[in-house]
């Protein structure tokens, strides 16, 4: 499915489900999280393309090890277009990128944190919305910037804190070791 939206900020969001237990689990649509991403980050104003693809564990992996040289699937993958400086100097509408969610992983998450799945899936599309702007979560401070900035747009969301309870902060199946590598 696609959807051209009118508004201050034109978004051109493209969602591919390539496993069919997705949409029973996402209690609603994928873009409201991304429009709320946007703007609470001081995301483009001008027209924005996305992607969002749904699937499982196995092309998930298959694209972490690939990308990554991470042999194992992962929760939520993050492809931007542009980085740095390109990103404001592309021609209009800004293609700012494709984010890739594995369902077994997520579920499974969702389930040792104790969380719907909904408001989990939801987490990491905004998570990965953020990646995609820029942010990111390699040092403590950087970590600790987006992690505000994530349960700031959840809370508008009506969803709970996920890093309320975490040890390590991160609630987007990174542990601290992980994310200084």
């Amino acid at each position: 499915m696609s959807a051209a939206i009118d508004s201050p900020s034109a978004l051109d969001l493209t969602v591919e489900v390539t496993d069919q237990r997705w949409p029973a689990a996402l209690a609603g649509s994928v873009e409201l999280p991304v429009r709320r991403a946007l703007a609470a980050a001081g995301g483009p104003v001008d027209p924005v393309e996305l992607g969002i693809v749904l699937t499982d564990d196995a092309q998930v992996q298959a694209l972490n090890k690939a990308w990554r040289g991470q042999d194992k699937p992962t929760n939520v993958l993050s492809f931007a277009a542009q980085e740095g400086e390109q990103a404001g100097a592309c021609a209009l509408p800004l293609q700012l990128g494709d984010l890739v969610l594995a369902y077994d992983t997520v579920a499974r998450e969702a389930g040792e944190q104790a969380k719907s799945l909904a408001d989990h899936a939801t987490h990491l599309i905004v998570h990965g919305v953020l990646h995609l702007l820029g942010f990111d979560h390699i040092t403590d401070g950087d970590a600790e910037r987006m992690e505000a900035l994530e349960t700031e747009i959840l809370a508008g969301l009506g969803i709970a804190d996920p890093y309320a309870d975490q040890d390590t902060g991160l609630d987007a199946g990174v542990d601290a070791a992980e994310r200084r590598a």
